[in-house]
């Protein structure tokens, strides 16, 4: 049964070169107890610094699995807990890289809506002290998902993830992911898709035009 392993928000803000444009990041989260509130394009408690590259409507909330964090244990030979990824829901039991642009999920009393693929930055590398991160994440092609709050409510950890309504595409989280990577194959489909942000959107019709 997929469901939610922990809800994590930011605890402590960094400071420091490695934090990008505005000099302090919120990447780091840690789990919480309890039920959390999931609303107004954000996640109670928790801290978003950089709101040019993170929250907002399409970037309210951002899925890791456990299953991908434990494949990274692996590579870079220690333990990562829940929120090493920045994640606000460390999930189990779901495939958040073949989730469909525009599926939605019912979590606790939240609706929440699969909206693109995180893209490694800088400020993840630095978080991690690991300056090969970017290209490493980029090539293990386990990006999570950033998720869009469509009914707000409460989640807590252990509830289950419910799939209530998939759009009528095939394009998926790993589809933007790659596609943003250098693969334009699905670049024609993915124009398509208008559950995709404007930004995304614009992008792929640029790139589409000179493919």
């Amino acid at each position: 049964m997929p469901k939610v392993l922990s809800v994590n928000i930011a605890k402590r803000i960094h400071t420091g070169e490695w934090t990008g444009s505005e000099g302090r990041t919120g990447i780091d989260k840690e789990p919480v107890s309890g039920a959390i509130e999931f609303k107004d394009n954000s996640v109670a408690g928790d801290s978003v610094i950089d709101r040019k590259a993170h929250g907002g409507y399409d970037k309210a909330v951002y899925a890791y699995a456990i299953e991908d964090a434990k494949w990274w244990e692996g590579v870079i030979g220690r333990e990562l807990r829940s929120g090493s990824f920045g994640e606000n829901l460390t999930v189990q039991g779901i495939d958040l890289n073949a989730s469909l642009i525009g599926e939605r999920w019912s979590v606790g009393s939240v609706v929440l809506e699969v909206s693109e693929p995180r893209i490694p930055c800088r400020v993840f590398a630095g978080f991690w002290d690991r300056p090969t991160l970017i290209k490493e994440f980029t090539d293990a092609k386990r990006s999570g998902t950033y998720l869009r709050i469509i009914e707000a409510g409460r989640i807590s950890a252990g509830d289950e993830i419910k799939v209530i309504a998939k759009p009528d595409h095939e394009i998926s989280v790993l589809d933007i992911f790659e596609a943003k990577a250098g693969n334009r194959e699905k670049i024609q489909e993915i124009v398509q898709v208008t559950e995709l942000s404007a930004k995304y959107l614009e992008w792929a019709k640029k790139v589409a035009i000179g493919s």
